[in-house]
């Protein structure tokens, strides 16, 4: 069996086990827990004056009832604003249980402890809670207009304000460089505000040792060492005696990156308070209003540019959504802002966002996390600059790429990551070609006719994005060979159905010479790595799977050197294949990396076989030589982490043909196509399945999905019946192709690939009905009501 598997479409060594039911997740655990339960606001707004409990504490089963005024020291303090920023000026989190004002439909209130969730939910049923209604402010728009307040310290309801401006070449701004232009557009786009709908919600189950004072617990969460530091900050506890597990975790895409959630402390303090075992699960409309949305923006576009299309001058200005609290500081318009720039260069450039409060559920990051609004952004102006100048919307964009030389290519912005955004690789006018052939893009107008002449009305649409992938500052891995011949992979950051079992495993196999039936990967379990960051922004790959190869190195030079002693052989003149180190050219001189592994460890006690062969009367004595070399440690294992420099740069190019129903508007996607530039791919298969998976997350967000807020705040479709998602029947066919353009940053050569799918879907999707439909589209999603009423709208203007 070869073990250079790197780059090779091995199937997914966990599915089998998921696949038959033997998957362990968070509510697998616990089963004899007591059950936590959360009264939740049903207001937007509101002041809180008086909570009554008495009528629930007859319930049979309740154990304890939790308000604010209960939470002692650290438990009770607002929770903690993750990453700062200068420009957000009045950042705001929420309490674990409201203090006096409740801000958007879902803030906990109470909470319940009970023998089951049954006797919990009685409970939280009966606590009577005395509100005085509060006018909320609900849409960006109105944050900035009404005067009415989210946070009555908070002026204009403004978190935060960011400008960021690159001048021309020449040193003129953007606005200079757009009054001078021949050509010019001003126009407004929106998105509307979805949310990740992952199968399984938050949850958490914590268990408290009195004996020796450690707490265990398990979180649904794409963080667990990050959750293990806070638990242990607002619980006042030695970081040692915390350990935090993520268990199987039934999707994450963003929300869970979040940290820690007001029950991710409340559970584990009741549980230490109590000194029982306590399990709370999300159910879904919890998960609807009380976890985290994203998407929502209001976006101001002035270009200007010549008479091939070529950008001269780009001002962009938003209004991003936030919601009630702001957690994660202001990374979403962030991202926005710097990665609406796609493969081109702009001229000059100047991109301004306000960030405001509205009494609405909080934003955080959600797959895609600010580009799929970038790229919405760019690419409409793309589309309408062609259409301005009666040319081919790809003719527009050719003549705006970075070329292949220009790498690497300074935008003179910083990034999410702090660090400088320089693009470090790509080629976009291959990936331009390459999804023209792959689409059909230059015969479609042959298929166009042969449509019109059936009756049908079809269109196209391109979208193009760079993706900021492999943030750091680091992750880590441990890779240990045992006495069995075993490899065994851990690192700290979490595991939420992205194939990490297996691509880890591949480089591992690869790197040690190892078949991958022999290696075993851990990920987001604090007791098998303790430092980490956690798994967000298509950054797994990068960052743990160079840690683990670099590991994998330590080790791998560890065994050569070891071998060489045994077999008298200059550690350059050996290989490892399939287990085995071997001298290179001559296989019979070789030793098992099992017995390797025995040699790394000398030992004073026979336990079983393998044990005999490394205590002292087995192996040979040397008057002049210790048992384990000067500077190395026992066992043959390593340890490394990789940091980067700055963020590795993914992109590519997505096309789709839809079909209009001339009667009623239903948008049907006929083909979609894919071009992606991850660098080296370690695993083609699960980059597809990766790919695949965000194109049906973008159909969502472009075709369905939406969180309708009414004027009082109160979201009108939290549930699975009126919040509409695609099935597998309105997910069309993807045909993906490849390009390979290895980052010059990591030791592997490799980008994410984690987030590209879902990024330009709906401007894509937004370029085809606009092309089928011959009327300008500037809102998503789109329902079919909606395109009725524009071609309606569109009709009467013409008269």
């Amino acid at each position: 069996m070869t073990t250079k598997l790197f780059g090779e479409p091995v199937q997914r060594l966990e599915d089998p086990r998921l696949l038959t039911g033997q998957g362990r997740y968070l509510d697998d655990l616990g089963r004899d827990a007591l059950a936590a339960a959360f009264v939740r606001s049903p207001h937007a707004h509101a002041r809180i004056r008086d909570i009554t409990v008495d009528r629930a504490l007859d319930v049979d089963g309740l154990v304890a009832i939790y308000t604010w005024e209960d939470l002692p020291g650290r438990v009770g303090e607002p929770l903690p604003l993750l990453i700062p920023h200068p420009a957000l000026t009045h950042g705001r989190t929420a309490y674990p249980l409201a203090k006096e004002i409740v801000r958007h439909v879902g803030e906990p209130v109470a909470m319940v402890v009970a023998r089951d969730r049954y006797a919990a939910e009685d409970a939280c049923a009966l606590i009577e809670v005395d509100y005085e209604l509060l006018k909320p402010v609900v849409g960006v728009e109105e944050a900035v207009q009404s005067g009415n307040l989210v946070h009555a310290d908070v002026p204009g309801n403004v978190g935060a304000h960011l400008v960021q401006e690159v001048p021309a070449a020449d040193g003129r701004t953007a606005p200079e460089m757009i009054d001078a232009a021949p050509h010019k557009l001003e126009f407004r786009l929106d998105i509307e505000r979805s949310a990740s709908m992952p199968l399984e919600g938050r949850g958490v189950y914590a268990r408290w040792d009195a004996d020796d004072g450690s707490l265990r617990v398990y979180s649904s969460t794409q963080t667990s060492t990050s959750v293990r530091m806070a638990i242990a900050a607002k619980l006042d506890l030695p970081l040692p005696s915390v350990e935090v597990i993520a268990p199987d975790v039934g999707g994450g895409f963003g929300v869970k990156i979040v940290h820690p959630w007001p029950e991710e402390i409340l559970v584990p303090w009741a549980a230490r308070l109590l000194n029982r075992e306590i399990k709370w699960t999300e159910d879904r409309r919890e998960h609807f209003i009380s976890s985290a949305h994203e998407r929502g923006q209001v976006q101001h576009v002035r270009v200007g540019f010549d008479d091939d299309g070529r950008l001269l001058g780009l001002d962009v200005t938003f209004l991003h959504d936030h919601g009630a609290y702001t957690p994660y500081g202001i990374i979403v318009p962030i991202i926005t802002s710097t990665q609406l720039l796609g493969p081109y260069k702009p001229g000059a450039y100047r991109v301004e966002f306000s960030s405001v409060y509205t009494n609405t559920v909080q934003v955080t990051p959600y797959r895609g996390a600010g580009r799929p609004q970038g790229v919405f952004c760019m690419e409409r102006t793309m589309d309408r600059i062609a259409a301005y100048l009666g040319k081919d919307r790809t003719e527009v964009r050719a003549v705006n790429l970075i070329q292949p030389d220009e790498f690497p290519y300074d935008h003179r912005m910083t990034f999410q990551d702090g660090r400088p955004l320089i693009y470090d690789s790509g080629n976009y006018p291959e990936s331009l070609r390459m999804i023209k052939e792959l689409i059909g893009w230059d015969s479609f107008e042959e298929e166009r006719a042969r449509a019109a002449a059936e009756g049908r009305r079809i269109g196209i649409g391109i979208g193009c994005y760079v993706e900021g992938t492999g943030v750091g500052p680091y992750e880590g891995g441990h890779v240990q060979i045992t006495s069995d011949g075993r490899v065994h992979v851990s690192t700290g950051l979490t595991s939420q159905g992205q194939g990490h079992q297996t691509a880890f495993a591949q480089i591992a196999a690869t790197e040690l010479g190892v078949p991958i039936e022999r290696v075993s990967v851990v990920t987001g379990d604090t007791r098998r790595f303790g430092y980490a960051v956690g798994t967000f922004a298509s950054r797994a790959a990068v960052m743990s799977g160079n840690a683990v190869a670099l590991a994998c190195r330590k080790v791998r030079e560890k065994a050569l050197r070891i071998a060489a002693d045994a077999l008298e052989a200059d550690p350059a003149d050996l290989d490892i294949t399939d287990g085995v180190v071997h001298v290179k050219g001559t296989p019979s001189a070789s030793i098992p990396l099992a017995t390797v592994a025995v040699l790394s460890n000398p030992l004073r006690y026979a336990f079983d076989e393998e044990a005999r062969r490394a205590t002292q009367f087995a192996t040979p004595a040397s008057d002049d030589k210790p048992p384990v070399s000067e500077g190395d440690e026992p066992g043959l294992e390593g340890r490394d982490y990789y940091s980067p420099v700055r963020s590795t740069f993914a992109s590519g190019m997505h096309a789709a043909v839809v079909e209009t129903d001339p009667d009623t508007a239903e948008i049907k996607i006929l083909r979609y196509a894919v071009v992606h530039d991850c660098g080296r791919l370690i695993n083609p298969m699960i980059v597809e399945g990766q790919i695949h998976g965000g194109v049906a997350q973008g159909v969502g967000g472009a075709l369905y999905e939406r969180m309708a807020y009414d004027e009082h705040g109160q979201l009108q479709n939290a549930s699975f019946m009126d919040f509409l998602m695609p099935y597998a029947t309105e997910i069309p066919h993807i045909q993906t192709a490849h390009l390979e353009t290895p980052s010059p940053l990591n030791p592997l050569g490799i980008k994410g690939a984690g987030e590209a799918g879902v990024i330009p879907v709906a401007a894509v999707i937004a370029g085809a009905i606009e092309d089928a439909e011959g009327i300008t589209i500037t809102k998503m999603p789109i329902s079919p009501s909606e395109l009725h009423d524009l071609r309606r709208d569109t009709t009467r203007e013409q008269e």
